[in-house]
Order: C-alpha cells, then sequence, then structure tokens
C-alpha cells in the first residue's frame, strides 16, 4: 500500500497529549448501490461531519477522518477544517488499510485513540465520552458493550498502536488484535447510551434523519 496522503486542516487550539478520534469514513457503500457512506445526509450535513462532531463532543482532543471512495467529493460537500484528513487510495480493499493508514496519521504526543466509524450514526458522544472516562494508561484495551458482545467505539492506548497498524488487513479492521487480546479488552456497556445499528442497505437508509 503506499503511503497515504495526508491533509492536516485543524484550526482548533489543542492540548498535548490527550485522546484522539479516529473516523474510518473511507467506503464505498457496495450494498448501498455504490453511495459513498460518508456523503450520506443525516441531520442536514453530510454523515461524516456528524461522526466528526460526536467524537469533539465525546471528548476527543483531536479527530483524525480516512476518506477514500468519492473522496473528492466529500471534501467539497463536508466542512472538515478542523481536522486531520488522510486519503487512502486503496480503500477498495477493505477496512485494514483505512485502519493502517488512519494510526500511521495519528498524532505522536496522543495517549489513545478512539476508532469509529461513519457508517455508525447510533454511537455517538455519549458512549465516546465513558470509554474515555474508563481509560487512563497506555495499555488501555476499551470497546463498548451490548448487551455483553464486543462493538463500537473501541480505544486504543498508544502502547498497542504499531501492533495495530501492524494486523490490520482486508475487512476484519482490528478484530484480529482485539481477539489475539481477548484476556485484556474491558467492555464498558454502552446500550443504555447507543445504538450500534450499521448503513448498509438501501433499507438501512430509513435510520438516517436527512
Amino acid at each position: 500500500m503506499e503511503a497515504p496522503v495526508v491533509r492536516s486542516s485543524s484550526k482548533r487550539s489543542v492540548s498535548v497529549g490527550g485522546v484522539v478520534g479516529l473516523l474510518l469514513a473511507a467506503g464505498g457503500g457496495r450494498r448501498l448501490g455504490g453511495q459513498a457512506k460518508a456523503r450520506l445526509k443525516h441531520r442536514g450535513r453530510p454523515l461524516v461531519e456528524f461522526g466528526v462532531g460526536e467524537l469533539l463532543r465525546g471528548g476527543c482532543d483531536r479527530v483524525v477522518v480516512v476518506l477514500g471512495a468519492e473522496v473528492d467529493a466529500v471534501l467539497a460537500e463536508a466542512d472538515l477544517a478542523d481536522v486531520v484528513v488522510v486519503r487512502n487510495d486503496d480503500w477498495a480493499s477493505g477496512m485494514g488499510s483505512s485502519l493502517a493508514a488512519g494510526v500511521a496519521a495519528l498524532p505522536t504526543d496522543a495517549e489513545a485513540v478512539v476508532v469509529t466509524l461513519v457508517d455508525m450514526p447510533g454511537v455517538g458522544a455519549p458512549a465516546v465520552a465513558r470509554l474515555i472516562a474508563a481509560s487512563g494508561a497506555r495499555e488501555d484495551l476499551i470497546a463498548a458493550g451490548y448487551a455483553g458482545k464486543r462493538g463500537h467505539p473501541v480505544l486504543f492506548g498508544r502502547a498497542w498502536w504499531t501492533e495495530l497498524a501492524r494486523t490490520a488487513e482486508g475487512d476484519a479492521g482490528a478484530r484480529a488484535l482485539l481477539a489475539a487480546q481477548r484476556a485484556r479488552v474491558r467492555l464498558i456497556e454502552c446500550a443504555d447510551i447507543a445504538d450500534p445499528f450499521d448503513i448498509d442497505t438501501p433499507a438501512d437508509l430509513d435510520r438516517l434523519d436527512p
């Protein structure tokens, strides 16, 4: 995979250290008929813009967004002035390439990253905030739980970033690392504050609020 193209457009005053949000938003929406998920409208704005806002409201100091499908159109339509944008030209190979590209672009002074997906608008700021409140060490592996089942978002302490990027491939994303380290992963129940549905098919579009 070629090195990702990183475009920094941050205008925010951010603290050293802290938690970074990583929003994976490169998918082409194959089961949606080829609609890039980042461009779907939710509450009057592109879904990628909504996802960035939720990470920031949840307590992330900075946000990195990985784009791929229809990237130029996404950049033209969405206000991403307060984030670092990573362009993943290998997005069609699966989520793993986007995760690896995003991890490679994380700021070196951060302590942890919260990873979430653009097509899960029901998982927002409250879940992000709950995971951040439970964190505090570079060795943290913390995932949102839904009736005891692991879901998104997931927080990775800095100590795991190299392994996370190394094992991310295909559509598996972070599953290989989380499975290998199952005993270390802390589940934080979030079913009372989040709904982990995703937008995958035309029928799911009814769950958006355009």
